[in-house]
């Protein structure tokens, strides 16, 4: 079927991302986690470090108690880890296999919405 606005794509996006989330796989993230998430994932991504204290320095992500609490959070539904660094009083946040694994899927489903644009 082909789509007839660039938003289709989107919303059809919307749709498989949402299927996704009804798979049973890691355990389902709030909205405060998802942005935590993602930031983690850019930071990877770009090969950039981020540490615990750095997240917790990320003011439009709320008070540092709230970023720890959601860290920890994440951290027991599989969907980060927090390894050593050079610093043994600084943990580096990193996404887990299962994370990555997760990613790998969303980009499965963009390109699944992006086919019936063509």
């Amino acid at each position: 079927m082909k789509n007839t606005r660039p938003a289709d794509i989107y919303l059809r996006f919307l749709q498989l991302a949402e299927v996704l989330r009804g798979l049973p796989s890691l355990p389902p993230l709030d909205p405060l986690e998802e942005r935590i998430l993602a930031l983690v994932a850019r930071a990877g991504h770009d090969r950039d470090r981020l540490s615990v204290r750095d997240m917790m320095g990320q003011g439009e992500l709320g008070a540092p108690a709230t970023i720890h609490t959601r860290l920890k959070s994440m951290r027991e539904k599989g969907w980060i880890l927090l390894s050593d660094t050079e610093d043994t009083r600084r943990k580096q946040v990193e996404l887990t296999q299962a994370a990555l694994v997760h990613f790998d899927k969303l980009s499965n489903c963009i390109l699944k919405a992006a086919e019936g644009s063509t």
